[in-house]
């Protein structure tokens, strides 16, 4: 077994060319399970499939974890039900996540449902299965187990609503996801002994210059480099991988350098389709 972390986007909600929406892939065994859906999802998966992840081969994309609802995480979520169906997905996409998921997916389904009725009752030789989603709302805890893995989901600080990160506990490696959280204590248990962190952060010194409002917010809704540095002091894990980078204004070297110059273990600043 050899489970790898595939960084399908690195993005925020700002609109970087380079950069598509937050997306990444565990991916091991043959299997792939995708944790949030951004937009350019399913394109940015098609393109690390021909770099060699088999894995990702857009018909294979069958589960899915989100850890929240905002926009930016969420947006790829109708490209993921349909594209793979027209691709020759079999099986309907099986999605984990927060209340108002379910809500969401059937929203979804309805907005194109002239779509799935041309292409199932046109000339198109398609199955009439993969175009389903099947929602399932989550807690804190295990949410899901297979041959493979083990997935726990446990709660992120990220506003008013329900928002998690996500552990993965593979045969070969451990690897935590943060998705989009302000600093906790509480979190530091479901840290501890991953072998890969990837976590969201926002520049310390960047954030000195922003507006009062914006400064408000992210304090509250994210995690600084110096944060995070902290964090990573106690965990220890084997490798950070920085990700959803808010560098407001500051170079990606100096980002880096905020974390290093507080955190000693090895730590990588995530660019779309790095596999780690």
């Amino acid at each position: 077994m050899n489970t790898r972390v595939v960084m399908l986007g690195t993005g925020t909600p700002n609109p970087d060319p380079e950069r598509m929406g937050p997306a990444l892939a565990i991916v091991t065994d043959g299997e792939a399970y995708l944790v949030d859906i951004g937009p350019g999802v399913v394109r940015r998966a098609a393109l690390a499939f021909e770099r060699g992840i088999s894995e990702l081969a857009v018909e294979k994309l069958e589960t899915a974890f989100v850890t929240h609802m905002h926009s930016d995480h969420t947006v790829g979520y109708a490209d993921l039900i349909f594209t793979p169906w027209v691709c020759g997905r079999e099986k309907p996409l099986q999605v984990y996540g927060p209340k108002g998921l379910s809500r969401m997916t059937e929203h979804l389904l309805a907005a194109y449902c002239m779509d799935k009725k041309q292409r199932i009752c046109g000339l198109e030789p398609i199955n009439a299965q993969g175009c389903r989603a099947i929602a399932h709302e989550i807690t804190a805890g295990e949410i899901y187990r297979d041959d493979r893995l083990r997935v726990e989901a446990f709660p992120a600080e990220h506003g008013e609503w329900d928002a998690f990160g996500f552990r993965f506990e593979a045969a070969d490696r451990t690897i935590v996801v943060s998705g989009d959280t302000a600093p906790s204590d509480k979190m530091i248990d479901a840290y501890k002994g991953c072998d890969v962190l990837v976590h969201e952060v926002y520049s310390a010194e960047g954030f000195c210059q922003r507006p009062l409002q914006w400064k408000r917010y992210h304090a509250a809704m994210h995690t600084s480099t110096h944060d995070l540095a902290r964090i990573a002091s106690q965990i220890q894990p084997r490798l950070l991988v920085l990700t959803h980078q808010l560098f407001m204004g500051v170079s990606e070297s100096a980002l880096l350098e905020e974390i290093r110059s507080r955190y000693q273990g090895a730590v990588v600043s995530a660019h779309d389709l790095d596999v780690y």
